[in-house]
């Protein structure tokens, strides 16, 4: 005969994790305080979540921030140092968590790089930017490299890579944009900017009919510079250098400055740089 008793997730266990978290209390000795109280572990598991991803959003609400939407996320709750994508065993570099930014390596293999800039070589043009006021695009003066588009599913290289991305980052294959591949000459650069598109220009509503908001980014590195060129993260101090092979994921959970993901490519100096970038989009993209 079992003496389980069923526990309750009260208003008052959710005001008390609150107060914790805003004494600077850590999660973990938080938890460890509910199981040395009786509280079974996964019953304080969920009050401690559902509470904090709550009180997370009721306090994003008052200060006037768009609400948060589920991100592609790569499984690293263990801190392996590799993943197994099915067809190739990629390296974990560097994983930070706000903002939510992780540097793979192996991530692309030598073969892969040159057969994309091969393919895509004859098809650049001067890179385009969306443009929000009206949901088309235009020519940035902040970014100065030549770009294309592969649609998605274009090719068997394109298609082997977006099945890695799709269970590396757990997120649908339909739901990433064609992978975009660009170049990048000295004194080329994309200044700092944000992924997601802004709720308050005219041209988004547009822009998102296609596939909802972007949620995440994977930039990968075909061809390395010789200087510069690096993807800076202003907010956070951050600069990953474009290591051939190498790639790095970002994600943004709602449209804003918040998340901390402002990033740009810095100038390049000596040499060329060639990178393939995914956007990951909300929901299937059209």
């Amino acid at each position: 005969m079992s003496t389980q008793t069923h526990q309750q997730i009260t208003p008052q266990l959710r005001q008390w994790i609150v107060e914790q978290a805003q004494a600077g209390h850590s999660a973990e000795s938080v938890l460890q305080s509910m199981l040395a109280s009786g509280w079974q572990e996964e019953v304080a598991i969920e009050a401690m979540e559902s509470t904090l991803r709550d009180h997370l959003e009721t306090k994003a609400a008052a200060e006037g921030l768009p609400p948060s939407v589920p991100v592609p996320d790569p499984k690293l709750d263990d801190s392996p140092l590799y993943v197994d994508t099915g067809d190739r065993r990629v390296h974990v570099l560097q994983n930070m968590y706000n903002p939510r930014v992780v540097v793979f390596g192996n991530l692309l293999s030598d073969e892969e790089c040159d057969e994309l800039i091969a393919l895509a070589r004859p098809r650049m043009a001067r890179s385009l930017t969306v443009a929000t006021k009206t949901g088309g695009e235009e020519v940035n003066e902040d970014r100065t490299s030549n770009g294309m588009f592969f649609q998605r599913g274009e090719n068997d290289l394109v298609r082997r890579i977006e099945a890695r991305l799709a269970r590396l980052v757990h997120w649908p294959e339909e739901n990433g944009e064609g992978l975009q591949v660009l170049h990048y000459r000295p004194g080329a650069e994309y200044k700092p900017h944000y992924d997601y598109f802004d709720p308050k220009e005219p041209g988004t509503p547009t822009i998102l009919k296609r596939g909802g908001q972007r949620v995440g980014t994977l930039i990968m590195y075909l061809g390395e510079p010789e200087k510069g060129g690096g993807t800076t993260f202003p907010d956070v101090h951050l600069e990953v250098f474009p290591k051939r092979g190498h790639g790095v994921f970002f994600s943004y959970d709602r449209a804003h400055p918040s998340t901390k993901t402002l990033h740009g490519g810095a100038p390049v100096v000596v040499g060329e740089k060639w990178i393939a970038t995914k956007w990951l989009r909300e929901r299937r993209f059209e």
